[in-house]
C-alpha cells in the first residue's frame, strides 16, 4: 500500500491496526520521522528496538530475528530501523519471508524513494505501506505548527508560526519540542488557553541557544579549518552542551538533506538557493552559509555525514562524561572532510 504525505494523516489509524511494516523514505527526513512518530504512538506502549541500516546490511537475519523475539517481561516491542538508502535490503526480505508475523517494523529511509528496492518489496503486500514525503513549503509547516499549539492550549500568531518554522528549519518535530516548552512556560493547556508573545518565543526557544552554536556549525560544514580552533574554544568557554550542540548540527543536516533533494540533477546551485529564498524556504542571512555547505554535502558524501553524525551522537549518549572531547574530535574530522 501506498501513501503520499497528503493521504498519510487521514490514513494513519487505520494501518497502525492493520499493517506491520511501514516504510517512510523521501526527501523531508523530518516528515518521515513524524510519521514514524505518530504510527509509533498509535501503537501504545511498548519496548523500543533500534537499529541502524548498516547494522542490517552487515546481519541480514538480525531484523526478522528481533520481530520474532519475546522481551525478558514480556512486554511489546516496536522496532525502529534508522536506514539510509536500500541498505536494510536484504533485512527486510529475510523479514517477509519469516513466517511468523512478529512485532511491528517502522524503517525511516533518508536518501530512499518509493521507487527504491524495499519500497517495490513492500508496495502491494496489505501487511506493509510506503509513504513518501516531500519537503514542506514554509507556509504548510507554520499551518501545521499553529495547530499544534491550538492543541495544546497554546495562542500563535501567524507571524510567530512563520518563525518557530525558520527557527526549527521546518522540521515539524523540532518545533513541537519548542511548542511544549512555550506550553509549559505558559502555564498553558486546552483548558487554560494561553496567548505566546514573541517575548516569551525567546525566552524559551532554542532560537537563541542555536545562533551562539551556529558560528562553530558553519565553520565545521564549510571546512572553514581555520576558524575550527577558535570556535572549538569558544565551544569550551561557554559551557555549550555536547548533546544540544550536536543536535544543531543534526538539524542543519537535515535541512541540507532536504535542499538536496529538491535540488536533484540541477548544477547551479546558487540559481537554486536564490529560488529558495524567493520562496521563503530558505532564510537569506543563511543563504551564503546553506550555499557554501550545499556544494560540499551532497550524495554520497552527504550520506556518510548523517551516518558519521549518528555514530557520534551515540558515542554522545553512551558516555556523556567524555562527550566534550569525542564531540571535538568528531567535529574536526567532519571539517577536514569538508575542507577536501
Amino acid at each position: 500500500m501506498k501513501l503520499t504525505q497528503k493521504t498519510f494523516a487521514g490514513s494513519a489509524a487505520r494501518v497502525a491496526r492493520e499493517c506491520r511494516i511501514f516504510y517512510f523514505c523521501g526527501p523531508d527526513e523530518s516528515g518521515a520521522s513524524d510519521a514514524a512518530a505518530r504510527i509509533a504512538g498509535l501503537l501504545g506502549e511498548a519496548e523500543r528496538i533500534e537499529l541502524s541500516g548498516a547494522e542490517l546490511r552487515r546481519d541480514p537475519v538480525r531484523l526478522a530475528d528481533e520481530a520474532r523475539s519475546v522481551s525478558l517481561f514480556g512486554d511489546r516491542r516496536i522496532i525502529h530501523v534508522r536506514a539510509t538508502g536500500d541498505d536494510a535490503h536484504d533485512a527486510v526480505e529475510t523479514l517477509l519471508q519469516s513466517p511468523v508475523d512478529g512485532w511491528p517494523v517502522l524503517i525511516v529511509a533518508t536518501s530512499a524513494t518509493d521507487k527504491s528496492r524495499i519500497a517495490k518489496l513492500l508496495e502491494y503486500r496489505s501487511e506493509a505501506i510506503v509513504a513518501m514525503f516531500h519537503p514542506p513549503d514554509l507556509k504548510s509547516v507554520a499551518s501545521t505548527i499553529r495547530s499544534s499549539a491550538d492543541s495544546i492550549g497554546v495562542r500563535l500568531t501567524d507571524e510567530l508560526s512563520e518563525r518557530i518554522a525558520r527557527a526549527t528549519a521546518l522540521d515539524i518535530r523540532m518545533a513541537r519540542s519548542e511548542l511544549e516548552k512555550i506550553a509549559l512556560y505558559l502555564d498553558a493547556s486546552p483548558q487554560a488557553p494561553r496567548s505566546a508573545s514573541a517575548a516569551d518565543l525567546e525566552e524559551v526557544c532554542a532560537v537563541s541557544e542555536d545562533d551562539s552554536m551556529m558560528p562553530l556549525v558553519n565553520a565545521v560544514l564549510g571546512g572553514d579549518a581555520r576558524r575550527i580552533p577558535a570556535e572549538l574554544s569558544r565551544m569550551r568557554e561557554q559551557g555549550m552542551n555536547p548533546v544540544g550542540l550536536l543536535l544543531a548540527f543534526e538539524r542543519r543536516v537535515a535541512q541540507l538533506a532536504q535542499l538536496a533533494g529538491r535540488l536533484g540533477e540541477r548544477g547551479d546551485i546558487n540559481a537554486f538557493m536564490e529560488q529558495e529564498t524567493q520562496a521563503r524556504r530558505v532564510f537569506f542571512r543563511d543563504r551564503p552559509d546553506l550555499t557554501q555547505q550545499l556544494k560540499r554535502w551532497r550524495g554520497a558524501r552527504l550520506n556518510r555525514l548523517i551516518e558519521r553524525l549518528t555514530a557520534l551522537h551515540r558515542t554522545l549518549m553512551a558516555d556523556n562524561r567524555n562527550g566534550e572531547l569525542a564531540l571535538s574530535q568528531g567535529l574536526a574530522e567532519i571539517a577536514r572532510a569538508a575542507a577536501r
